[in-house]
């Protein structure tokens, strides 16, 4: 497992490796899995294997993957983080729509304490509007009620999700901004100096989309450097994350006990200078 890694001005030691919960739900991320137990068992076997650190929402499903959460891993062991997110919800035909009133909110913070089994949620990131990636629009209105919120002592930390530089250094003027989840990974680089400024600050940065979205990546390129190190794609693009910065915490998803053992033995794969040259050329 990867050294743990301590955000700045916080108690949360996590290790590098986490766990997405995204997949739990159904197809599309919504409506219940086909094998409920067969989830449980992925949770269960994450906390094994050292994982300590767990990204959902309550969107996922909606609400269903907290509740198999709750089922699998509550009470909660001591040290482990749950991180959700909040500003969207489903709509009755899978769609992905804005939520960020601040009643909506509100709400959507209570419906993740239900969900999950908590009195407080150790992170909360509000995810910026933008479908297609940060649309530039501030998020003042909306990470101010989610201050208010850790003022009532319903969250612990807040973070960001899908923004841009100028959309972060809005944040920071409001919050304690512990980490950012973006969209990030071989083929798409756009935060490369964000990473490297918000290392230097001691922020969190959480690629989500590891191996290139719903899509998958279709790299020779990546396939040749696994076939050499004898590991899949996958692992391949998680162990170029973890080397890419010190402050860099990979949340890979899966519904398969085994694909989970692959994703956490990336942590102790070290991509040497041929393989990371071939990797940062592409």
């Amino acid at each position: 497992m990867q050294t743990i890694y301590i955000p700045a001005h916080t108690d949360l030691k996590l290790n590098r490796m986490g766990y997405g919960a995204m997949q739990l739900a159904g197809p599309h991320v919504f409506g219940p899995p086909k094998d409920r137990a067969a989830a449980v068992a992925v949770l269960r076997s994450a906390i094994e294997l050292g994982i300590n650190h767990i990204d959902t929402s309550d969107f996922y499903g909606p609400h269903i993957t907290n509740q198999i959460i709750r089922e699998a891993l509550h009470p909660y062991r001591d040290g482990l983080t749950i991180v959700t997110k909040i500003g969207f919800k489903r709509g009755d035909d899978a769609s992905w729509l804005p939520a960020a009133s601040s009643n909506e909110l509100r709400d959507a913070v209570h419906a993740n304490l239900r969900n999950l089994g908590l009195e407080r949620i150790d992170v909360v990131n509000l995810r910026a509007p933008g479908l297609a990636g940060p649309d530039g629009s501030s998020i003042a209105e909306s990470l101010g009620t989610l201050v208010r919120l850790q003022e009532e002592g319903l969250v612990k930390h807040i973070g960001l999700s899908n923004v841009d530089a100028a959309q972060i250094a809005e944040g920071r003027k409001l919050a304690q901004i512990v980490c950012v989840q973006n969209m990030y990974n071989l083929a798409h680089r756009v935060d490369d100096a964000l990473i490297d400024t918000l290392a230097a600050d001691g922020i969190a940065y959480v690629p989500f989309f590891p191996l290139g979205g719903f899509t998958p990546l279709q790299s020779s390129t990546l396939s040749d450097v696994a076939a050499r190190l004898e590991a899949t794609t996958m692992q391949v693009a998680l162990a170029w994350l973890l080397q890419r910065a010190p402050n860099v915490l990979v949340i890979p998803g899966t519904s398969s006990v085994a694909h989970l053992r692959q994703n956490v033995a990336a942590s102790n794969l070290t991509l040497d200078a041929a393989a990371l040259a071939a990797l940062n050329a592409m």
